[in-house]
């Protein structure tokens, strides 16, 4: 009785592996409450018609043509997968990616990253469907030496809703999102950074205006004043929360000994360090090449983005890790973590709510399984599946002669 069943065992271990690995794709995602109200429970609203719910999505350091077998038949495999589960599951009505779409984008040549840019849409599959924007990140573009204009420009021109200097500003269900070449910040004078600065001006005349009711210009005014790195702006009376949702690649500055929360408070997924004359040099090594996980934007810049467009939310990148941090005027700052097993175990995504009447927003972290994981499983199935072919082989019957 117990042999009949044998040869069946490969069989139901393949079943076995095709419904682990559908189930492993699926995220595991916990609403994350503000970092200011850690004490209370969080809870789930019910949707709602009018409500944006946004997928966001960094640092998937592509290596398009380079990709060895590993990535292309197991990284890029798996990560297709999570894309599909999180879309059939969390069903977004839009996908943000926060930079570092290219492992080493500034290095390639325009035909190489045309092959990341395939491979970039062949991830996406079912959200392409979608409304998607994609921000620069220093991995994209390059350091401060080596920012060429035209690169950021043809780059740039690759992906919806950029303008040549890296920038972009749209509206969707009633929400108005901003994002900016942070790259571009943290370099000296140049013209991408002069862009920068012109999509910020742009942006604070134009929510001054609403809030006034008047189309008055802000130059005419004379109520200008001016920072150390000449950033000028008019000294609003907005208050801190009223304006667009603000996507970077970097961080905006926070203190060393800032707050850092996220699923797990008492640990900081963020490292931070103190600003350095050249931000872009000394980086440490994640994944493939040199990266800075600690790297944030100068406080002078910071300050100038706080008071020129007074965000509702900020959504940041660049560390593998989640952060939710809580600034000092109020304004909540999430950053996203890498969806990559290049840069870590733990890769995840965040989702973020946009609720009708300008509502807090209900943001949710979802991780993925780690790649050990999968591996381990894999392993263990191979054992298994060795040991059922054995068990499933028939017997050698030996005739005995007389």
């Amino acid at each position: 009785m117990a042999v009949a069943w044998r040869p069946t065992l490969p069989l139901i271990l393949i079943f076995a592996l095709i419904v682990y690995e559908e189930w492993v794709s699926i995220p595991t995602c916990k609403i994350v409450p503000s970092a200011g109200d850690l004490g209370q429970p969080a809870t789930e609203s019910q949707d709602d018609l009018e409500d944006l719910k946004v997928m966001m999505v960094a640092n998937l350091l592509l290596l398009g043509s380079e990709a060895g077998f590993v990535n292309i038949y197991f990284r890029d495999y798996y990560m297709s997968k999570f894309f599909r589960k999180s879309l059939e599951i969390l069903k977004p009505d839009m996908l943000l990616v926060l930079g570092d779409v290219s492992a080493k984008g500034s290095e390639l040549t325009r035909t190489n990253w045309v092959s990341v840019l395939h491979q970039f849409h062949g991830l996406l599959g079912p959200f392409l469907g979608l409304p998607y924007h994609v921000i620069l990140g220093d991995r994209d573009i390059g350091q401060c030496s080596g920012l060429n204009v035209n690169s950021v420009n043809w780059v740039a021109s690759n992906f919806p809703g950029l303008d040549s200097a890296g920038c972009g500003a749209f509206e969707i269900s009633n929400t108005s999102f901003v994002s900016l070449n942070s790259v571009a910040l943290l370099c000296g004078n140049n013209n991408l950074r002069f862009g920068v600065e012109k999509v910020v001006e742009r942006e604070s005349v134009d929510l001054q205006m609403e809030a006034d009711g008047t189309t008055e210009s802000m130059k005419d005014s004379g109520e200008f004043w001016e920072t150390d790195h000449n950033f000028l702006w008019k000294e609003s009376t907005i208050s801190s929360g009223s304006g667009p949702v603000l996507l970077l690649h970097f961080p905006l500055h926070r203190t060393a000994d800032g707050n850092c929360s996220g699923v797990n408070p008492s640990k900081r997924s963020l490292k931070l360090s103190r600003e350095s004359s050249n931000p872009l040099d000394g980086r440490g090594l994640v994944g493939r090449g040199p990266y800075n996980i600690s790297l944030t934007l100068p406080s002078n810049v910071s300050e100038y983005i706080f008071q020129a467009l007074k965000p509702r939310i900020v959504f940041s990148a660049h560390t593998p890790g989640f952060c939710d941090h809580l600034h000092p005027d109020g304004t909540r700052e999430v950053t996203v973590p890498a969806m990559t097993w290049n840069a870590g175990d733990n890769p995840g995504f965040v989702v973020a709510t946009f609720h009708r009447n300008r509502r807090p927003e209900t943001v949710s972290y979802c991780s993925l399984a780690g790649e050990s994981q999968i591996v381990i499983a894999y392993i263990s199935f191979m054992v298994l599946f060795v040991s059922a072919m054995l068990l499933a082989k028939p017997p050698i019957v030996r005739c005995s002669r007389r």
